[in-house]
């Protein structure tokens, strides 16, 4: 009872956070100018920067504190943490459509993250990841047993840092190639192939760990 009890006080903490988080980026949207953000945004760095820059990385900690709240054992903590991520990113975009009416298209580009580079993806990559984090936080959540190989741990490993490649692409390319203005960086096309690749990966593997748990 308490495990639903929980569940339910996450998302509704998740869901005012993305609120939070929402109305932010349409002040800085606002105060910036910025409509269309592949054109007009400027990561030259002002006193705001860093401020932007802290502000992400207290998301981060207020979502981890959340579940190190929630759980009662470190298996749940983890993953009340990424249930309430998945929860904010999906709700932090379905917030910016009620504000603004953006995105207009789920394929419309974002900047994702700052830290440590700029991140740039395409709006559906980010919601694909938080239905998935959602889904396997959950399973988690109610599963008690769960066998998680060191096969298992590879594959996450290598899926999640292609997944993270991909958004960070054009400016890892940038600075291994010596460029060092991140500020003239933009997005051209997303590489959904290994995007995808990645993507069912993670599904297989995560099915694999479930089902192995199951009739162990």
């Amino acid at each position: 009872m308490l495990r639903h009890k929980n569940l339910v006080l996450v998302g509704l903490f998740a869901i005012a956070m993305a609120y939070l988080e929402s109305a932010v980026v349409v002040y800085l949207r606002g105060m910036y100018g910025i409509v269309d953000l592949v054109r007009d945004t400027n990561f030259i760095v002002d006193v705001y920067t860093y401020i932007e820059i802290g502000r992400e990385a207290a998301t981060l900690i207020m979502l981890v504190m959340i579940g190190l709240i929630a759980g009662n054992t470190w298996q749940k903590k983890i993953s009340f943490s990424i249930l309430a991520f998945g929860v904010w990113d999906i709700f932090y975009y379905i917030w910016l459509y009620v504000f603004i009416q953006w995105p207009k298209s789920i394929f419309e580009w974002d900047i994702l993250f700052l830290i440590p580079l700029p991140w740039w993806g395409p709006v559906i990559a980010p919601v694909l990841i938080s239905l998935l984090l959602i889904a396997f936080a959950y399973l988690l959540i109610i599963e008690t047993k769960i066998k998680i190989t060191s096969f298992d741990w590879i594959i996450y490993s290598a899926s999640i840092i292609i997944i993270l490649y991909t958004f960070m692409e054009d400016s890892l390319k940038s600075l291994i190639s010596g460029g060092s203005n991140l500020n003239e960086i933009r997005p051209t096309d997303y590489n959904w192939i290994i995007f995808l690749v990645a993507y069912l990966s993670l599904i297989i593997i995560s099915v694999k760990v479930f089902y192995s748990g199951r009739n162990s």
